[in-house]
């Protein structure tokens, strides 16, 4: 099985993940910021990650940011040298008023673009400038290219949690082992 347990401890933040690659989309996050916790829930739901998040910390920025990070740096010690996977994830899903889509490459070259046309400071609990600094940070940390995109929409909470899902989808499909593929998806022969 591919899992792996992620602690990082600072002096702002304490924060633990777990996660099973192979899973059924069980979950338990706590990280005290509800939509948070709800776009982890839903990104563990679609991409039937198993994941367990726990998060404290002194600033809501600090818990997003180092969830972010510790989420990613798990998802790839999980991925080990990423052989045998099919590395390339892309999705569009509706959600009401909203579409968004996602390509993802696991391809070990972090870059983002990401487009969520977010109208509103803040959704529920979280800000949207934490919600875009979350996507950046774990793709910072997965080494990851991800493109996401809020198409359009009206409800910002749809848009985002759209953007969530395809994430998810995409995630889903990438992680997913190819048993044609024996080494690194890759011309070079490493990712």
């Amino acid at each position: 099985m591919r899992t792996a347990k992620t602690k990082r401890k600072t002096l702002e933040t304490s924060i633990t993940v777990e996660v099973n690659l192979d899973g059924e989309g069980r979950n338990l996050c706590e990280t005290g910021i509800k939509y948070l916790d709800h776009m982890l829930t839903t990104l563990s739901k679609h991409s039937l990650i198993d994941l367990t998040v726990k998060a404290t910390g002194d600033l809501r920025h600090h818990v997003v940011e180092d969830v972010a990070i510790t989420l990613g740096e798990t998802i790839s010690k999980a991925l080990e040298d990423r052989a045998g996977i099919v590395r390339f994830g892309f999705a569009s899903v509706p959600m009401d008023d909203a579409l968004a889509a996602v390509s993802l490459d696991l391809v070990k070259r972090p870059y983002s673009v990401i487009d969520l046309k977010l109208q509103h400071e803040s959704i529920e609990d979280m800000l949207n400038d934490d919600i875009q600094h979350f996507l950046q940070s774990f793709t910072q940390s997965l080494e990851a290219t991800l493109h996401i995109r809020a198409e359009y929409g009206e409800d910002d909470h749809h848009k985002v949690e759209a953007a969530f899902k395809t994430l998810a989808l995409s995630l889903r499909q990438a992680i997913t082992v190819d048993p044609r593929r024996k080494t690194p998806p890759s011309a070079k022969g490493v990712m």
